[in-house]
């Protein structure tokens, strides 16, 4: 990572190509269920309920710098921060994010910049059509509307951030899709959504005009994100200072394959893996089949100079009960190292999925009140692969 100090709002920035990034940015954790939590008041004038960020009010405390520094001394080198803003945005046509909740967002990212990790901040719950008070839709009618208000949150955003150094990187969304829309329509507001929110950073200028985004395809599958819906923005308004064989964006994908491992809240899969004793298991649920994903984005992006950031992966516990599998933790362990391997192979960025929940069925690998790992096998896993 180098020696040199790191200030948030830096004046210097360094330029990084696809492998520099990647390798600064491996392997990298979720700050999951914080900023994008969210909370529901009534108006006590209007009546109206209205849905409010609020980084505890899924049962994690409050984000302390102490618990960065245990990432960081883990041997995790970025963190992903999802942010939603919901209700903290106003009224057209300025839609002005509010301001302390903005200021709170700042210093979380500066907790990662100063401590020389890299940090991802995005919009998150917005575009969730399940949660009251989104409005990120790409299946809704009034795209004028979504589309006025996405870019001036996200100019807004840039504003506040474009001093900041490389160590920063701006993610577009998170798994934007409406299974329900009409599939051509809704994937061509998508793309209208990278493609704005790419010339919207840029043209705020300063450090904005080269860092590194992220954009986002259906739902950030692999599959949709390959197929021929998807389209990756031009870069037309980025700085000159990039030289023209080089590319500074990423394409996010997820991976929690197969489900029923990854994250269904029961006991029928626990283990994962060619070497498994379970012989109930699906054909998503071993080394190859997560190899023959990684090699569509090996073809498709990372040949061509586009890294792909596995913003969230990981699988769920499930040794807390009786019913549990006492050695599930063994086969997350290896799941987890696999995909990194795959990761290295592919020029990928891995961001492992911590929810901050250590019970049943939990993706916590840390205590964040104690600031403890809980989950060694799987910390040990990844960075096994990154030693």
């Amino acid at each position: 990572m180098g020696g040199r100090s790191v200030c948030a709002a830096s004046k210097s920035f360094h330029n990084l190509n696809q492998k520099d990034i990647v390798k600064v940015m491996s392997p990298g954790w979720n700050l999951g269920n914080q900023m994008e939590a969210i909370k529901f008041e009534k108006d006590t004038n209007t009546g109206i309920t209205k849905t409010y960020p609020s980084e505890t009010a899924w049962g994690n405390p409050v984000i302390t710098e102490e618990m960065i520094k245990t990432v960081k001394a883990a041997g995790f080198k970025s963190v992903r921060i999802p942010v939603s803003y919901f209700s903290y945005i106003g009224n057209a046509p300025d839609y002005t994010i509010n301001a302390g909740w903005l200021s709170r967002v700042k210093e979380v990212v500066d907790m990662c910049v100063k401590n020389d990790l890299y940090a991802v901040i995005n919009i998150h719950g917005d575009g969730y059509t399940t949660i009251d008070g989104g409005w990120l839709h790409c299946g809704s009618w009034n795209q004028a509307e979504i589309q006025a208000k996405y870019v001036a949150v996200w100019k807004q955003i840039a504003q506040a951030f474009k001093g900041y150094d490389e160590h920063l990187i701006f993610e577009s969304m998170n798994e934007e899709g409406d299974d329900k829309a009409d599939r051509a329509f809704a994937y061509r507001n998508i793309n209208t959504y990278q493609q704005l929110f790419v010339d919207t950073v840029r043209k705020t200028g300063g450090n904005n005009a080269k860092r590194w985004l992220i954009v986002c395809g259906w739902l950030t599958d692999i599959d949709k994100t390959c197929e021929g819906y998807f389209e990756i923005p031009s870069d037309k308004y980025r700085s000159k200072e990039v030289p023209n064989n080089e590319k500074r964006i990423m394409i996010s994908v997820h991976y929690y394959s197969p489900w029923e491992f990854c994250g269904n809240e029961d006991y029928q899969i626990s283990e994962w893996g060619s070497y498994t004793k379970s012989k109930n298991l699906t054909a998503q649920t071993n080394e190859t089949y997560l190899k023959t994903q990684f090699d569509k984005l090996l073809n498709k992006f990372t040949s061509k100079g586009y890294p792909v950031f596995v913003g969230e992966f990981g699988s769920c516990d499930k040794t807390k009960t009786n019913r549990g599998n006492k050695d599930n933790n063994i086969y997350r362990a290896y799941f987890a190292k696999i995909l990194c391997e795959n990761c290295v192979r592919t020029n990928c960025i891995p961001m492992y999925w911590d929810n901050g929940w250590n019970g049943e069925f939990g993706f916590a690998v840390f205590d964040r009140r104690t600031h403890k790992i809980t989950q060694k096998e799987i910390i040990d896993a990844i960075m096994g692969v990154y030693k």
